[in-house]
């Protein structure tokens, strides 16, 4: 299965707000929770599983070096190493899933364009007085 990058899911995301991701993130500090607010803390949370992966595969492959001995010490190290990547990739692949299945419910709105000043309506006429019927003396 093919999962999106946390770098696919950042360019998705400026793709959507048409701005860099640092300027999102700036503007986002400055407003309320919302959805970009939402967006851009899965994206972090993707990166961050990303980074973990990276660590805990380098970690394992120190470890399992052909030149290396593997001692009943460090039975337990890969192991845990082990478990660890397994989380991280576990992580990794909801964030993606989830935050690419957000993306790709939104759409980005095209800006309103203008619409040409309107006239404003003519100002009515003064009623014309009243004439009476009755004739006068």
């Amino acid at each position: 299965m093919s999962h999106l990058t946390s770098t696919d899911i950042a360019g998705r995301i400026e793709d959507l707000y048409g701005a860099p991701l640092a300027d999102l993130e700036a503007h986002a500090q400055d407003q309320p929770p919302g959805m970009l607010s939402a967006l851009l803390g899965m994206h972090d949370d993707l990166a961050l599983a990303e980074r973990s992966i990276d660590f805990h595969r380098d970690y394992l492959a120190r470890l399992v070096h052909p030149e290396r001995q593997i001692s009943r010490h460090e039975v337990s190290h890969l192991l845990d190493g082990s478990r660890r990547l397994a989380e991280a990739v576990a992580v990794r692949d909801v964030q993606a899933k989830s935050v690419a299945a957000v993306l790709q419910s939104l759409a980005r709105v095209p800006a309103p364009v203008p619409s040409p000043p309107t006239a404003s309506p003519p100002v009515p006429a003064p009623p014309l007085p009243v004439q009476s019927t009755a004739h006068s003396r």
